[in-house]
């Protein structure tokens, strides 16, 4: 079944990229709206799985970076700086100024206390904006002015196809890094750092650039929420989301690329299905979750997998 990887991939972001059609025939703009909440998570839980699934770094702050990236679109039109491609290197700077020391810091731990540290300045940032009452503090702020791209500034399905594309791009770019000789060293480190640092490749520089990675991967699906939304609001980085978007890897897969965006899929589908039946949906959704997890340990994409393939186990700094 592994065989069917590929053309069944292809099939989902083909069927992602068509949602503008089906809103055109039906006369409603509610399934892009839908759709393009799936797909900024599914970017957002790539980006953590590149960390967490071949790294075995279990970060629970990077919910925090999809908040820098919503902010900078925010904040810069706010202060007038209306450009797309400024408030995107604006939301990639700030975060790799931010990622970079955290990660280095939280990197030289292990087990729950890595998981501390990046919760703890999850929280931390969380709390600085609910403070910053001129951009709307706890209630969050309406974006008056989307970032600027021209004739395709404020068109939805412009922003929502660019969000398709960023996603392929994303896929590929995982991809290639998973299998070049920096993901082996990656996966190598998840097994064992200290027999990474014996052989005389030292871990911490690969462990390092691939939590900003995901970092920044984090912060792109954030400055798409915030266009698609018209909305910022410190609720995107929020501890609880950051759980989200583990789950959504591990239900999809972590140990493999493409599973983060099937995760992603189910579990928001999953939970807009339920609550057209019910209020108390989270009831269902809860057990439903941990039953997946327990018994599909491949994840959903996982069941697609080679045999021969098998996911590496041991203790990195996640663990």
């Amino acid at each position: 079944m592994h065989r069917l990887r590929v053309p069944l991939m292809v099939l989902v972001l083909l069927a992602f990229a068509l949602v503008p059609v089906y809103c055109w025939l039906i006369d409603s703009v509610y399934p892009l709206t839908l759709f393009g909440r799936i797909l900024v998570f599914a970017l957002a839980a790539l980006g953590l799985n590149l960390a967490l699934g071949f790294g075995g770094m279990v970060s629970l702050g990077h919910a925090m970076y999809i908040g820098f990236g919503a902010y900078a679109v925010g904040i810069g039109s706010a202060l007038g700086m209306e450009s797309g491609v400024l408030q995107l290197l604006l939301a990639l700077l700030v975060t790799a100024i931010i990622a970079a020391p955290l990660g280095w810091i939280a990197l030289r731990t292990q087990g729950i206390a890595f998981i501390m540290i990046t919760l703890a300045f999850a929280q931390l940032f969380y709390y600085v904006f609910i403070s910053l009452r001129m951009f709307g503090g706890d209630d969050g702020m309406t974006i008056q002015k989307l970032s600027a791209w021209g004739p395709l500034t404020g068109n939805k399905v412009a922003i929502y196809l660019s969000l398709v594309a960023a996603l392929v791009l994303a896929i590929w770019g995982v991809s290639r890094t998973v299998q070049s000789r920096f993901g082996l060293v990656l996966r190598a480190t998840m097994v064992s750092e200290r027999r990474v640092n014996a052989v005389g490749t030292p871990a911490l520089p690969y462990r390092l650039v691939a939590y900003v990675m995901s970092a920044e991967l984090c912060a792109v699906a954030g400055y798409f929420l915030a266009n698609l939304t018209s909305f910022v609001s410190p609720a995107y980085m929020a501890w609880t989301l950051s759980g989200e978007l583990i789950v959504m890897a591990l239900l999809g897969g972590s140990a493999t690329v493409f599973g983060p965006v099937v995760g992603a899929a189910a579990l928001l589908l999953l939970e807009e299905g339920l609550k057209a039946f019910t209020e108390r949906w989270a009831l269902i959704l809860g057990p439903i979750i941990v039953l997946i997890v327990v018994f599909l340990r491949q994840g959903l994409w996982g069941l697609l997998s080679d045999p021969s393939e098998k996911p590496p186990s041991g203790s990195g700094s996640g663990h």
